[in-house]
């Protein structure tokens, strides 16, 4: 019976559950307070880029438009001068 106790000792005490030290504790939230800090700005600055990069693409969408109705205008605009000269001429 004696090796059977010795047995359930060793096996008890190697079960023994690790406590949580202090100095553990501070590892951990460090650790998880510098992951913060390193990956908080990167996402902010992603984020930023990427609601800018759609700022641009909405201004050169405009652009192209606002540069085809000014082609489309000066093609009036000449269709009216050659009109204008012409009826000049003929009077």
């Amino acid at each position: 019976m004696n090796d059977k106790e010795e047995l359930l000792k060793d096996l008890y005490s190697e079960q023994k559950p690790q406590n949580l030290t202090f100095t553990k504790l501070l590892i951990a939230y460090f650790s998880v307070a510098l992951i913060l800090v390193i990956f908080i700005p990167k996402i902010y600055i992603t984020n930023k880029i990427y609601y800018i990069s759609r700022d641009v693409s909405e201004l050169r969408e405009e652009l192209n438009l606002l540069l085809e109705e000014n082609r489309e205008l000066r093609t009036k605009l000449q269709q009216i001068r050659y009109k204008n000269q012409i009826i000049d001429n003929i009077n």
